[in-house]
């Protein structure tokens, strides 16, 4: 019996088709935080892309937020060894950080009238790298161009970020956010070569089948504007 094809969608498999959704990490902003901040997210490899899911208390872009909208970092340690990669203080979270990924809503000023809309920018942290500015872009991403890498619903944004541009691997991977005015937040998940990357606990982009998406974003050599 053939079966039917399935609808592009965009899902996400908890551990087991079983178990319940466990998120990588929760936060509580206070009541008079302003802008939008990540507070449940779901992180894992899918195939050769590291698959997110952040759930933003309000719509991370658009009118509503204005002027204030989603500036949120992400940080993964590829290979769970803080030695290398981002180097701050001595006992800094981020220590050990290979990738920073910057969700920001902003506006296009560039046409007749403004557009609202999600950018995301993914930088490589060589060794030593004392700020998250210093790494390398090596892509940027916009929700209008790259639905096969963002995909946005409500307030959860959904994105594919490919790890395979020399990017360190590990059996084990490390999550770092710092929300604003709090603590650092951190979670341990299966790296690239702990096998769970070809039989992915997180699948997000469904196209015909899983673990598959189309190469998507700009990939730069420097800052663009």
């Amino acid at each position: 019996m053939k079966r039917p094809l399935l609808p592009l969608a965009l899902t996400l498999l908890a551990t087991s088709t079983m178990a319940k959704d466990r998120a990588t990490f929760r936060h509580t902003p206070s009541a008079d935080e302003e802008r939008p901040v990540v507070v449940d997210a779901t992180v894992g490899p899918q195939g050769g892309d590291f698959a997110l899911r952040l759930r933003f208390q309000k719509p991370p872009f658009g009118q509503e937020c204005g002027s204030r909208c989603a500036n949120a970092t992400v940080l993964i340690d590829t290979d769970s060894n803080p030695r290398s990669g981002l180097k701050l203080s001595d006992k800094a979270p981020e220590n050990g950080a290979d990738l920073a990924i910057i969700v920001q809503g902003t506006r296009d000023m560039s046409g007749a009238s403004s557009d609202h809309y999600l950018r995301v920018k993914v930088r490589q942290l060589a060794d030593g790298a004392r700020t998250v500015d210093e790494g390398e872009l090596i892509a940027e991403l916009d929700h209008r161009r790259d639905s096969d890498r963002v995909h946005i619903e409500d307030s959860t944004v959904f994105l594919l970020i490919d790890a395979s541009n020399n990017v360190p691997s590990g059996r084990k991977a490390r999550i770092v956010y710092h929300p604003p005015g709090g603590k650092a937040l951190q979670a341990t998940i299966p790296g690239m070569l702990s096998g769970s990357a070809n039989n992915s606990k997180v699948m997000i982009f469904r196209r015909g089948g899983w673990g598959t998406a189309r190469q998507g974003g700009q990939r730069v050599g420097g800052e663009s504007k």
